[in-house]
Formats: structure tokens, sequence, C-alpha cells
């Protein structure tokens, strides 16, 4: 009986998709995507008893009803982004119009359809798909099958971008059904600071299903600034998959505003000795959002660093899981890898669940992993209010508090500013 309602639900879910056409495409895309659609057949979708999404029900995801749907190009909206480079989805699809380039040497920025047709972008190629798990997990090969369009980055080598690079995902529909696409690659000794925003218009329940595959080159640096801010009633699940080379830098900071279900998966492997690696999370969540975020660190060579601080703030009903396990291969010695998670509730009705895991199989490593659990300090908050801060403004200060060593990470200072802008807002009611 379970097994026919899961093929029932299964059918439901990929018949949203049609009978889609994606003879456009290049060759070495239509590949992939016969490959992930073979894929798809033997996977299947995630229940309370997979281990991985335990505590995420996906049902009401799979088992709605959507709809892939064109952009409107008449869009009017502010996105309050002043990039001179700028790519804008809609629906994931790409939006010229919203869109803006100005390039430098050394840097390959376009749709990813645009680089895809491209002959001489052989890099395009090389890397495409080559990361994601579509053999392995059924939303990567979903995206690969039926990915719309997403972006392309290619840092050349020693090639160095000073001005933020934004990408930038917008729902524009009720019901649509998106699948953007990114692929970045950062060449040896190239250096690359990273917006990724997910924004909605409020029209209704959507599901975007994103994928990014993330190449950082030896030596080469890069920060990945990821905003997910959709509606109350969207859903979202992405997935990072990251290549890191010797000597390289990457950081990524997540911050999750808005959204009905959210579910990241971030997987980073380290191939490369003295490679450093950031992960920072911030989660803001009330009436009855849920996030889950689940990160992998693959520690593969010796001298390599990581460190991991994920932060979340849940009022009312709101319910997080946080789950990062950081790998310690047997030839990766002198490792040393750090993993925190702290959680505020704000109500008796919030949750969290968090499994932080360490496995080791080397002997020389430091490694410490950890998770708190607390609410807001009644002490403090009756401190500031008998200096005449008002209720708000005081539990306002100290959860920015809360979040600022999270927010110290984000290397963009106008970005930075507008984080902590909408913190501040948030909690005392300007909405």
């Amino acid at each position: 009986m379970k097994e026919t309602v899961a093929i029932k639900t299964k059918d439901h879910f990929l018949s949203h998709f049609g009978e889609s056409d994606f003879s456009f495409d290049a060759d070495f895309a239509k590949e992939k995507r016969d490959k992930a659609l073979k894929a798809i057949e033997n996977l299947e979708f995630p229940t309370s008893k997979t281990e991985y999404w335990r505590f995420t029900r996906i049902n009401r995801i799979i088992r709605g009803n959507y709809k892939f749907d064109y952009p409107n190009e008449k869009l009017a909206l502010d996105l309050s982004i002043t990039a001179k480079n700028c790519i804008v989805l809609i629906n994931g699809y790409y939006s010229e119009r919203l869109s803006s380039f100005k390039l430098k040497d050394g840097v390959y920025f376009s749709a990813l359809s645009k680089a895809k047709e491209d002959e001489q972008c052989t890099v395009i190629r090389k890397r495409f798909a080559s990361r994601s798990k579509d053999d392995e997990q059924i939303f990567a090969a979903i995206n690969t099958a039926y990915h719309q369009d997403g972006a392309f980055l290619h840092l050349q080598k020693n090639t160095i971008v000073e001005e933020p690079i934004y990408i930038v995902h917008i729902v524009d529909s009720e019901a649509a059904l998106s699948n953007p696409r990114n692929l970045i690659v950062i060449e040896e000794g190239s250096q690359a600071k990273v917006v990724m925003k997910t924004i909605s218009t409020n029209k209704g329940a959507s599901f975007t299903n994103m994928l990014t595959e993330i190449f950082v080159d030896k030596s080469a640096h890069l920060e990945l600034n990821k905003i997910q801010q959709e509606g109350k009633d969207d859903f979202q699940i992405a997935n990072e998959e990251v290549w890191q080379e010797a000597n390289s830098t990457f950081k990524i900071n997540t911050f999750t505003l808005e959204g009905a279900l959210v579910r990241n998966n971030l997987n980073i492997d380290l191939m490369g000795q003295h490679t450093e690696t950031w992960l920072n999370g911030l989660y803001l969540l009330e009436g009855k959002q849920h996030v889950d975020n689940h990160t992998r660190v693959f520690h593969r060579e010796p001298n390599c660093v990581s460190h991991e601080l994920y932060k979340g703030i849940i009022d009312d009903k709101g319910s997080a899981v946080f789950n990062g396990r950081v790998l310690v291969h047997r030839e990766a010695q002198k490792t040393n890898a750090y993993q925190s998670n702290a959680n505020m509730l704000l109500t008796d009705d919030a949750k969290i669940n968090a499994k932080p895991e360490l496995e080791i199989y080397a002997d020389d490593v430091k490694c410490s992993h950890g998770s708190t659990i607390g609410q807001l300090d009644e002490e403090a908050l009756f401190y500031l209010r008998s200096r005449g801060i008002p209720e708000k403004i005081a539990r306002s200060i100290l959860l920015n508090a809360f979040a600022s060593d999270v927010l110290q990470h984000v290397g963009i200072e106008s970005l930075r500013e507008e984080l902590k802008v909408y913190i501040d807002d948030h909690y005392q009611g300007v909405k």
C-alpha cells in the first residue's frame, strides 16, 4: 500500500514537467539530461524513514500542483541592487531586460544557456554536471534533467574582481515550478565575491529546486553569500556542490530570512593541502516556517582547516534542523575542523533538531563540535528597558548581537548593513 502511494506521488510530481522539450540545448547538456532522467527512474522521494530527511516532511512539496511559467518581462521590481554585474532569473528563466553586465578581461559571466551555445567555452563542457549527485539524490537529478536556465560565472587564471557579482532568482507566479542551475568556476589565483539571492513577489505557493556547482581552483578565493527571502508560502530546496583545490579559500554565508519550507544541502570536498573553508549560516523563523540545513565537509588531504558556524532565531511555531557532518579521511592528518550550532527559541512552541557529527579516521587532528539551545536573556532585556529603551527595540538589539558572529563574515559592506537593517526592522515590527 505504501509503495503504491509513493509511486503515485512520484508520478504526480513528475507529471508537472509534461513533455518538456529541451531539444534546443547543447549536445553535451542533453546527454547529461538523458542520464539524469534514467537516474530518476531508480530514485524515490525521501520519507520519514530516510535518515537524511528524518525531521523534514516534503509531502506538501511533492503533492502540490505546479507549472512551468515563462517570465513576465514587464515585471516592475525594485531589486535594490546597484551591482555592475547581475544576472536575473524569473521562474527559472533568464531575463535579459533585468540583467546587467560590465565585464572585465578574464571574466565570463552570462546566462547558462548562452554559455552552453558558445563553442569557445570549453570549461562548461568539462565541468557541467560533473559534481551533482544525480545518481543519489532525486532533487539533484530532477534539476539536471529539467533545469530551465541559470547563471555561469568563470574567472580565468589570476583574475581579481572587486565588485560583487549578483545572481538573483525571482518567483513571480502562483504555483511556479523553477529549476535554476548555476555553475561557478574560479580558476587558479582568482578572487570574487558573489551574492546569490532568491526572492518572491508573493503570488502564491511555488517550488524552487536550485542546484549550484562550484569549483575553487588552486590558490583561488571565493566568498558566496546566499540570501533566501522567498514568500511565506514558497518552498525551496537548494543544493551546492563545492570542489576546492590546494591553498584555496571558500566561504559561504547562508541567510534564510523567509520561506515556508527551505532545505539546504551543502557538500564541500577539500581536495588539496592547505585549503581553508568557512561555512556560516543564520536562519530567522516565525509562524510555521521550517528550515533544514544539512552540511557535509569532506577533509581528504592533510593540513586543511574548516570553520562552521550556524545560528538560528526561532519564533512562534517555527522549526529548524541542523545536521552538520565533518568527515576526516585517514590521509587528512593535521586537520583543524571546528563546528558550532547555536539556537535561540523565542516561544515554547519553537523547535530545533540539531545533530552535529564528526567522523574521524586520522589520528593527528584538532576537531570539535557542539550545539546549544537557549532563550532570550531576560536580565539583559530588563537592563535595556530600565535605560528607557522600548521593548521591541531592546529585543532587536539583543537578537542582532546574537546574529553578529555570522554577519561579520559578510565581506560586502553594503550587504552586511542591509542584513542588519532587516533584522532590526523584522524584530521591531517594521515588516
